[in-house]
C-alpha cells in the first residue's frame, strides 16, 4: 500500500483541485450577487421602518403642545377684532392760529356676545370720533363693521363696543379665579397693525397692581411674559383650553417681558353693568390713602402698622365733610376691619351709593368714629 502520491498522481489532483475551487469561486460569487442583494434591500427597509417608527413617535410626542396652541388660535383667531379710530382734534399754531387735526389710532378686542358686543380698553376708544372693527376671516378676507361705544370705565381701562351683524364668532370666557403663576397663555391681538398675531409664555404673577395714570385703578392684575405690544390693547389672553382669561391692557415700557392684563373675572362684572347702564357707578370716599405696613409705620412714627393711612382728603367729597382728615388710619368701614387699600376697594363695591357707614380710625394713636354718606363716584376721563 503505497501512502505517498507519485508525481503524475500529484499532477492530475493538483488539477482537479484548482478546477472543483475555480467552480467553487464562481457558485460563491453567483449566490452572494444574488442573496446580498435582497438582505441589504431587507436591512433598508428595516432601516426605513425604524426611521418611520421613530419619527412618528417622535412627531406625536413633541408637537402636542405646538398643535394646541396652533389650533387654540385657529378656534379663538376670528373673535379677535382689529379696531381702528380716528379722532379730531384742535391744535395752535403761533402762525395759522387754531388748526384741525385727524389722528388714527388702532387696537384690539374680544367678541363676547353674539349681539355683538366687544371687549376692549377704554384708552383704545376713549376719544374716537370713528371707529372701524375689523374681524378677520382668512388670509385674505376679511368683515368690516362701524363700532359704537356702550359704555366706559376709565378707573378700569374697559370699555364695550358695539357692532350689528350676523354669524358673529364669539370668545369663551374663563375663570381667571383658577389661574395659577407658572400656567402656559396665548395673547391675540393686532400689535402695530399685524392682525391675529399669536404670542405665548407664562403667568408670571397675580394680584399685581399698576399705577398708569391718577383715577386708573388697575388691581389684581394678570402679569405674563407672553409678548404684547402696543395695537395688543383689548386683545385677549387665554389658557391652553382657548378660554379668555384676560384683557390685555398695559406694558412697562423699556423692559422685556412684562405685560399685564386685566382678569376675565373683574371684567364681566364691568362690561354687564357698562351694557345695563352705560357707565359703572361706585361708592366713594374721596380719599388718596396708602397702605400701612411695619416699613410705613417706622419711616413716619406711625402708632399703628396696620389700615389705611388718609395721604389725602379731596376737597368737597364725603370725607371732606366730616371729621377726618390727612394723616389718620383708617381701621374699619362698616364694622369691617381695613388693613390694605384693596381691602377698602372690594368693601366699598360691597356697599351702595347713598348709604351711611361708621368708619373707625386712629388719630395720633386714640381710636375715633364718623358716621358719612357715600356718594357716587365722579366720572373720571
Amino acid at each position: 500500500m503505497n501512502y505517498f502520491f507519485s508525481d503524475s498522481d500529484f499532477r492530475n489532483n493538483w488539477r482537479s483541485y484548482l478546477i472543483m475551487g475555480l467552480i467553487g469561486v464562481i457558485l460563491g460569487a453567483l449566490i452572494a450577487a444574488l442573496i446580498l442583494p435582497s438582505l441589504a434591500n431587507q436591512e433598508d427597509q428595516n432601516l426605513g421602518a425604524n426611521f418611520l417608527t421613530q419619527e412618528s413617535q417622535e412627531s406625536e410626542n413633541s408637537p402636542k403642545v405646538n398643535d394646541s396652541i396652533a389650533q387654540v388660535a385657529e378656534d379663538v383667531g376670528p373673535a379677535i377684532v382689529r379696531i381702528t379710530t380716528k379722532e379730531r382734534r384742535s391744535t395752535y399754531d403761533f402762525f395759522f392760529g387754531t388748526r384741525e387735526e385727524e389722528v388714527e389710532g388702532e387696537g384690539s378686542g374680544v367678541i363676547f356676545s353674539e349681539e355683538g358686543y366687544i371687549l376692549t380698553n377704554n384708552h383704545v376708544v376713549r376719544r374716537a370720533d370713528q371707529i372701524r372693527v375689523f374681524l378677520n376671516e382668512g388670509e385674505q378676507e376679511q368683515r368690516e363693521f362701524t363700532g359704537t361705544v356702550v359704555g366706559r370705565d376709565p378707573i378700569t381701562d374697559l370699555a364695550v363696543v358695539k357692532v350689528e351683524g350676523k354669524d358673529l364668532p364669539v370668545a369663551q370666557l374663563g375663570n381667571s379665579d383658577e389661574l395659577r403663576v407658572g400656567e402656559t397663555v396665548i395673547a391675540i391681538g393686532n400689535p402695530f397693525g399685524f392682525a391675529n398675531t399669536v404670542t405665548t409664555g407664562v403667568v408670571s404673577a397675580i394680584g399685581r397692581q399698576l399705577e398708569i395714570q391718577p383715577g386708573t385703578e388697575l388691581t389684581d392684575m394678570i402679569q405674563t411674559d407672553a409678548a404684547i405690544n402696543p395695537g395688543n390693547s383689548g386683545g385677549a389672553l387665554l389658557n391652553r383650553q382657548g378660554q379668555v382669561i384676560g384683557i390685555n391692557t398695559a406694558i412697562i415700557r423699556g423692559a422685556q417681558g412684562l405685560g399685564f392684563a386685566i382678569p376675565i373675572n373683574t371684567t364681566q362684572q364691568i362690561a354687564q353693568e357698562l351694557i345695563n347702564e352705560g357707565k359703572v357707578i361706585r361708592p366713594w370716599l374721596g380719599i388718596y390713602g396708602v397702605t400701612v405696613n411695619q416699613s410705613l409705620a417706622r419711616d413716619y412714627n406711625l402708632e399703628q402698622e396696620t389700615g389705611v393711612f388718609v395721604a389725602e382728603v379731596i376737597e368737597d367729597s364725603p370725607t371732606d365733610r366730616v371729621d377726618l382728615q390727612r394723616g389718620d388710619i383708617i381701621k374699619s368701614i362698616g364694622g369691617v376691619e381695613i388693613t390694605t387699600m384693596s381691602q377698602l376697594r372690594n368693601q366699598l363695591r360691597n356697599l351702595e351709593v347713598g348709604a351711611e357707614v361708621d368708619i373707625s380710625f386712629y388719630r395720633e394713636g386714640e381710636l375715633k368714629e364718623v358716621r358719612l354718606e357715600l356718594d357716587s363716584r365722579p366720572a373720571a376721563e
